[in-house]
C-alpha cells in the first residue's frame, strides 16, 4: 500500500523516525514477525516487540496515509520512555533495542537480532616504556563518531570522521596509566581494531560539542556521506582485526539517515529512507510521507538553516 506516516502524539517525531527505521527494514521485521506472542492482556500491553509487531500491522494492513503509535508509546512510557519531552535519536535507538532484545523470549532471535546490529571491536592498551599490551573486546550498537578532532578542527567527511574514530591516541601527562609490569603510571599508546561489522551498520554522527559554561552546542556544519562505503578503503591493515571473509563484507549502501533540524533545546526530526522492496527513497516526516531523491536525501549534510 506504499509508505505510512507516524501521527505525532506529543512530541514523538524523534520516536516517530527511530521507529520508521526499524520499521522499513525488511531483515529486522522479519525477526519481529517470529515473537512468541504474550499469553494474557497486560503482558501484551507491555512488550515493546509485540506492541511494535501491532504497529507494523496496523501501518500494512490500513489504506490510510498515517496511523497512530499511542499504544506503543504508552508501553514504552513504563520503561521511562517520556511523551512530551524532547529525545535523543542516538539515545533512543539503544533503549528501544535493548528492550527488544531482553523481551525476545526466543534465543534464536535475540542471537539473529545481536547478529543484524551488534558492532564488534578489540580495544589495545600498549605500555610505551615495557610495551606489555593488554587487550579486550567489547560490543557496541554504534559507532559514535566525533565531527572535530582534538584540537576542535571540523572533519570534512563521513571517511574523514571514521579515520578519526580509530586513529591510535597517546595517552600521556594526566592521562597516564598504572603499568603493573613498571610498578607506576607509564604513558600510553591506546587504539581500537575492528574485529566485526553487523548486517546493519548504525553511525552516530556526535554533532554537539560542551561549552565551558556547561552549555551544549549543536555542531550543524556541512559533512557529506556517500551511498556507498567500504571499509576496506577506508581503514589500514592495523586497524582490522579480523580476516578476509569477514572484511569481505564490509561494503554497505546507506539504507536511512534520521535528522534533526532546530538547537539542543527545541527541534524537529525527521527520517530519510530507502525502501529496500521499492529502492526508492522516502522522507518521513511524522504523518506526511513523500517520495524523494538522492540530491533531497543531501540536505542531512547539515547546514545552520535545515528545514525539511
Amino acid at each position: 500500500t506504499g509508505a505510512v506516516g507516524l501521527y505525532n502524539v506529543g512530541q514523538s517525531c524523534c520516536l516517530n523516525s527511530v521507529l520508521q527505521v526499524f520499521l522499513m527494514n525488511i531483515h529486522f521485521t522479519g525477526i519481529l514477525r517470529r515473537i512468541t506472542v504474550p499469553p494474557c492482556a497486560v503482558q501484551k500491553r507491555r512488550n515493546v516487540p509485540y506492541q511494535m509487531l501491532l504497529l507494523l500491522e496496523k501501518m500494512q494492513c490500513g489504506k490510510r496515509k498515517a496511523v497512530s503509535p499511542i499504544d506503543l508509546a504508552c508501553c514504552l512510557s513504563a520503561y521511562r520512555v517520556k511523551l512530551f519531552v524532547q529525545h535523543d535519536a542516538a539515545q533512543l535507538f539503544l533503549t528501544l533495542w535493548n528492550l527488544i532484545k531482553r523481551q525476545m523470549e526466543k534465543p534464536e532471535l535475540v542471537e539473529k537480532l545481536s547478529y543484524l546490529y551488534t558492532i564488534c571491536v578489540q580495544e589495545h592498551l600498549a605500555c610505551q616504556k615495557c610495551s606489555s599490551e593488554t587487550k579486550r573486546n567489547s560490543s557496541m550498537l554504534t559507532l559514535p563518531l566525533p565531527v572535530l578532532d582534538s584540537n576542535s578542527h571540523m572533519l570534512k567527511t563521513l571517511e574523514d570522521c571514521l579515520q578519526y574514530f580509530f586513529r591510535p591516541e597517546e595517552l600521556t601527562d594526566h592521562n597516564m596509566c598504572f603499568c603493573e609490569q613498571c610498578g607506576r603510571k607509564t604513558p600510553f599508546l591506546q587504539s581500537m581494531k575492528l574485529v566485526h561489522l553487523p548486517q546493519t551498520l548504525t553511525i552516530h554522527l556526535k554533532r554537539f560539542c560542551f561549552e565551558k559554561s556547561a552549555y551544549i552546542h549543536k555542531l550543524s556544519h556541512y559533512l557529506p556521506f556517500p551511498q556507498d562505503l567500504d571499509f576496506n578503503a577506508i581503514l589500514t591493515e592495523n586497524q582490522c582485526q579480523a580476516d578476509d571473509n569477514e572484511k569481505a563484507a564490509w561494503q554497505y549502501e546507506l539504507f536511512a539517515v534520521v535528522a534533526h533540524s532546530g538547537s539542543t533545546s527545541c527541534g524537529h526530526y525527521c527520517a530519510y529512507i530507502r525502501s529496500l522492496t521499492e529502492c526508492k527513497w522516502y522522507c518521513f516526516n511524522d504523518s506526511e510521507v513523500c517520495q524523494v531523491w538522492w540530491d533531497d536525501v543531501k540536505c542531512t549534510y547539515g547546514h545552520f538553516k535545515l528545514h525539511w
